[in-house]
């Protein structure tokens, strides 16, 4: 794809949209950055761009410039229905995304991770793999460093492993991972699109260019998955917690068990250290991607067992008098508080923040079956108290802190406090992170 000279826009200068620009620059094309946010706000990435020649549009967006472009590329935060955006569509301008960007100059095999749940931790665990195995291996995406950083180094990595979200699936038209994997999907970012189905929709992109020569690993036990998977081009690999596979990967009484091709590999689970039933999906998506991409199955075994639990993802905090406290501040969704939830019972749930649109009715057999207190904090406190309030005793608290140290007044020796807020932290926190350090702190300080 020859870059010189053409007129390029990039649209939002977050790390993806410097990242676009600098490659972009750096292979003769005629760039213009644009963004809403002012050139005070944007010091720290434009200071990044100083060195090319880069026209920079801030605090607003031309749609004479969107029109005038050859091609425009778009950051993930840049939403579909932006006017000039639809107004360069209407005029017949190429519109790509970073990934679609970055794949026309990628020459090693490219394993994506997509699904509402779990993405992180498969990705990390699958770069792993690859690394023990030899490969020099780029992990990234929607983690980590943009894809476009694997196009700028020239072809040293051998092996790519990108966790992809549906915001970078919107604008692709040639992205073909060899393995592309979804995990599974609940109802998330409806403040984004305009129903389920059109994010649904979103996800199952990312297997659209794979040929019958790709793999698609995919989560038989979900049925919304397993339902779309039907028909797709690539070789449908499933895996399994709960039924057994001729063909897959899929555990059972204590062992996860690898078929394909009338070749079989089993691997006990017992002295794997990352526990929980969303991590057992997790292990074996990413094992079927390793093995399926000719990683050697004694050096995947071997990193799956030593592979530790990531941050803010089902984290133990402390034990305080007989009650252990979780953290799980990553749980952004309903789906991914359903899996925290089978992994306890006698919990003290504290959840909410700011509400995303869904609905949180699929929790309810969980919170009747397994939670023994209901904590609410929060914009979406209301409407979660609406929806589960009845199922158990609930309460409401102002802060995160008087939650848990409510959690610790009624929580009975035996019993679990779990933060798994099934909302985004926006309401009352910079970021997921700052709310898990939030709960942290509250928890030491009992």
């Amino acid at each position: 794809m020859d870059l010189k000279n053409k007129k390029i826009l990039v649209v939002g200068l977050a790390k993806t949209g410097v990242a676009c620009a600098r490659f972009l620059a750096s292979k003769g094309a005629r760039v213009t950055v644009t963004d809403m946010r002012s050139e005070a706000a944007l010091a720290e990435p434009l200071s990044e761009l100083a060195e090319y020649d880069i026209v920079r549009e801030l605090e607003r967006h031309d749609e004479a410039t969107f029109l005038a472009s050859d091609m425009i590329v778009v950051s993930p935060g840049v939403p579909m229905d932006l006017p000039q955006l639809v107004a360069a569509k209407l005029a017949g301008r190429e519109i790509i995304s970073e990934i679609e960007l970055a794949s026309r100059f990628i020459d090693a095999p490219i394993a994506a991770i997509t699904g509402t749940n779990g993405k992180t931790t498969t990705t990390t665990i699958l770069g792993a793999i690859f690394k023990h195995n030899g490969y020099h291996t780029f992990v990234g995406g929607n983690i980590g460093n943009p894809l476009i950083e694997v196009a700028e180094a020239h072809g040293i990595f051998d092996q790519v492993v990108a966790e992809i979200s549906s915001f970078q699936l919107e604008w692709i038209t040639s992205f073909r991972p060899t393995v592309a994997a979804l995990l599974n999907l609940s109802e998330d970012h409806l403040d984004r699109y305009p129903d389920y189905q059109a994010y649904i929709d979103a996800k199952l992109r990312i297997f659209e260019n794979q040929t019958e020569e790709d793999f698609a690993v995919v989560n038989r036990d979900d049925p919304l998955v397993w339902r779309h998977a039907q028909g797709l081009k690539a070789a449908l690999f499933p895996f399994s917690r709960k039924i057994e596979l001729e063909e897959g990967i899929f555990y059972r009484d204590g062992v996860i068990t690898y078929r394909h091709n009338g070749r079989e590999e089993c691997f006990p689970t017992a002295a794997i250290r990352l526990q929980g039933v969303h991590n057992l999906e997790n292990i074996m998506a990413a094992a079927a991607c390793a093995l399926l991409l000719g990683c050697r199955p004694d050096e995947t075994f071997e990193t799956i067992l030593c592979f530790e639990s990531l941050h803010h993802r089902m984290e133990f905090v402390r034990e305080v008098n007989g009650v252990g406290y979780y953290e799980d501040s990553k749980a952004t969704n309903v789906g991914s508080v359903e899996k925290a939830l089978e992994s306890f019972t006698d919990i003290t749930l504290i959840a909410g923040g700011k509400d995303k649109g869904g609905s949180y009715a699929p929790l309810a057999p969980l919170v009747k079956e397994r939670v023994r207190h209901l904590i609410l904090i929060g914009e979406a406190a209301g409407r979660m108290e609406q929806e589960l309030g009845e199922l158990t005793d609930t309460r409401r608290t102002a802060t995160l802190e008087d939650a848990v140290r409510t959690a610790a007044e009624i929580t009975a020796a035996g019993g679990t406090v779990l933060m798994s807020p099934a909302c985004s932290s926006f309401d009352m926190f910079r970021d997921y992170e700052e709310r898990a350090q939030r709960f942290i702190a509250a928890v030491k300080a009992l």
